[in-house]
């Protein structure tokens, strides 16, 4: 670990409330409500070749997510699209992964923060993809969490916000612990959900199946993988899955900005052997995400 640069130690340029400014002198007061209270909404987006793939639209649910939370981004989509652009070219360009966050500033801390000022930061680094196509073929092991996702009436589950990801870094940490990858998340009434960052689709009988979103956010990748099965000619089926399901199911994988597509081997006692399937819609993401118009 001691080999990691933390990432408020690191080389480049933050893009930080309209302003391009080194990336170490991009800082916050300890009293921010963000980190106080979790008002803060983020998106995670990858560039490749220096292109951020599904820009505008990971700018409006970040819009969308800060209006969720009762706040509303003070720079437009247009200028938000611009910053991102300026700031991966600044920071090298190549395949990036990029991190716009909004959150509430320091003038109130309490629970009420009516005017509280909304600061807005774009931050980019440099990150290929997780795995190469073979060792991605060999699957990744996840543990089943034993957190669950929240009852969207007792949480703004439509939001991509800060907060939501405490159950998932639990999650998360106790499954690597036991030696997986990560770990599945079953929603409040005990149905298969998605994984602490990610979506999760299962194949049988040539068929594709997924969890409806409806009580976590339905992914920008979600909704690319969902396009290009159905481009592909493959039956798609959005369903409630129950997690004694998973036995019938041939082949899973998950998908996110940072997973891409990743094919699973193992869920718990539950196993599976990524296919043909997997390796074509794997395939069919790199190419979309990679295409000219991207």
């Amino acid at each position: 670990m001691s080999s990691i640069i933390p990432f408020d130690q690191r080389e480049g340029v933050i893009w930080f409330n309209g302003e391009i400014i080194p990336w170490k002198d991009a800082k916050v007061h300890v009293l921010t409500h963000g980190l106080h209270y979790g008002s803060s909404v983020f998106e995670g987006e990858r560039a490749y070749a220096g292109v951020i793939f599904k820009s505008k639209e990971h700018t409006e649910r970040l819009r969308k997510s800060a209006q969720i939370m009762d706040f509303d981004l003070p720079f437009t989509d247009d200028e938000i699209n611009k910053a991102k652009d300026l700031v991966v070219e600044k920071n090298g360009g190549g395949d990036q992964y990029v991190r716009p966050v909004a959150f509430r500033g320091s003038e109130m801390m309490a629970v009420s923060a009516q005017h509280n000022k909304i600061h807005v930061a774009i931050a980019t680094w440099a990150w290929p993809s997780m795995f190469d196509p073979e060792t991605k073929m060999k699957g990744i092991k996840l543990d089943i969490a034993e957190f669950r996702r929240p009852d969207p009436q007792c949480a703004p589950v439509h939001a991509k916000a800060a907060g939501l990801y405490m159950i998932c870094t639990i999650s998360k940490h106790k499954a690597e612990k036991k030696g997986y990858a990560d770990a599945m998340m079953l929603d409040w009434q005990g149905r298969v959900a998605e994984c602490t960052g990610a979506n999760i689709f299962f194949i049988r009988d040539g068929a594709l199946h997924t969890p409806i979103a409806d009580c976590f956010l339905n992914g920008l990748t979600r909704q690319t993988v969902l396009a290009l099965a159905k481009k592909e000619g493959i039956e798609v089926i959005e369903r409630r899955i129950m997690p004694e399901e998973l036995k019938t199911f041939n082949e899973c994988f998950i998908v996110g900005s940072a997973a891409e597509v990743t094919p699973v081997s193992e869920i718990g006692p539950y196993s599976f052997k990524p296919g043909n399937m997997s390796r074509t819609l794997m395939d069919s993401y790199s190419s979309a995400v990679r295409a000219p118009s991207a």
